[in-house]
């Protein structure tokens, strides 16, 4: 796997955690706390985000339930959507107290929801807004404040507009930009079709780093395996992968050897004699047995507290692409773990059909 995959040679740069830094996007209803604690078993260097959350539902809701993380869930940064400056600041002060490593503003959500409140990426409009909102929040916080954004809306000149918001928003005093390498189409797409149809510009994200040496740049969109992203890193600080990781989330499992600890600096991780699969996944039973373990403990402590299985083991089933006993794995936690009263032996039971595969598998040979 070592020899496959290209080492990171970034450009440096930013007052943000140290570059270059793997991501896994904010994603709304998959990257909440069960994905996140399977992610950092799989990766202990790659950054989390939450999914996207109001400001006012933090301000007015239930915030154990919205913002409580486990703590081996760190670095995750958690991602606010708003357009108040004040109630940002509110806001993000509070997420500071919960332990977030970072607070990331949303500017690029172009979602039904989020137009009819005027945020997401209705603000690549309003970027003295988005300046006003990070700056406000930078005044409340001492964690690093950023802002994720697309490269422009509907007739907007991309050039333009996502210079000037970077500008803004560098004068404001954000820590780092992760750029959507995409405009977003307000009217006539769905949130779908907005991550699939609107052409990539990693050509201006490369340039934009370029005239902006000291500012963190991350680039989002369309990066579709870890070489891919490993090779943007010629160009930017950081990369930030969304539906890739999630639905094949076992590619996370490569990514410390290549990337350090964003928070702490700790250095890749040798796994030099480690097997790898043909994309990309460790093959070492003993570690996927240690990740059924801390799963099934996480399932225990959920369904203890009121939860249901459901909520840990849906984030699970895009594991093992492409290896022997993944048909049954999926179909173990598709069927079984939506019954009334399934616990943490559905979760054994999945991985034992993975166990079993690889014995017949090794016996064969």
């Amino acid at each position: 796997m070592g020899d496959d995959i290209k080492r990171p040679a970034g450009p440096g740069g930013g007052r943000y955690f140290k570059a270059p830094v793997f991501a896994v996007a904010p994603m709304i209803d998959w990257t909440d706390r069960h994905y996140r604690f399977l992610a950092r078993q799989l990766s202990r260097h790659a950054l989390l985000y939450t999914e996207m959350i109001v400001s006012e539902a933090i301000l007015r809701g239930d915030r154990e339930r919205l913002l409580g993380l486990d703590d081996t869930e760190q670095p995750v940064a958690l991602q606010l959507g708003g357009n108040d400056p004040g109630r940002m600041a509110q806001a993000a002060r509070i997420g500071e107290d919960f332990g977030y490593a970072e607070i990331n503003m949303n500017v690029g959500c172009p979602s039904d929801r989020v137009q009819s409140g005027t945020f997401g990426a209705c603000l690549m409009r309003e970027p003295s807004l988005v300046a006003d909102c990070v700056a406000a929040m930078k005044a409340a916080v001492s964690i690093p404040v950023t802002v994720k954004c697309r490269i422009g809306v509907d007739d907007q000149e991309p050039e333009v507009a996502l210079r000037d918001l970077v500008s803004c928003v560098t004068n404001a005093g954000t820590d780092a930009v992760w750029v959507h390498a995409r405009k977003a189409w307000l009217q006539g797409l769905s949130p779908k079709e907005n991550r699939e149809v609107p052409p990539l510009d990693y050509g201006l994200v490369h340039r934009l780093k370029a005239e902006t040496p000291s500012l963190f740049i991350g680039l989002n969109g369309g990066l579709g395996t870890l070489n891919q992203a490993l090779d943007e890193l010629e160009h930017v600080d950081g990369v930030m992968l969304g539906r890739t990781a999630y639905h094949d989330s076992a590619m996370l499992t490569a990514v410390d050897q290549y990337f350090s600890h964003p928070a702490t600096g700790a250095a890749p991780v040798d796994f030099s004699g480690e097997a790898f699969t043909a994309n990309g996944h460790r093959q070492s039973l003993e570690f996927w047995a240690g990740v059924r373990d801390a799963m099934m403990g996480h399932a225990a402590r959920h369904i203890a507290a009121g939860g249901r299985l459901i909520h840990v083991s849906r984030h699970m089933v895009g594991l093992f692409q492409g290896w022997p006993g993944a048909r049954r794995f999926r179909q173990i936690l598709s069927a079984d773990a939506t019954r009334a009263g399934a616990g943490p032996e559905v979760i054994a039971a999945a991985f034992d059909a993975i166990f079993a595969a690889a014995e017949e598998r090794q016996a064969a040979e």
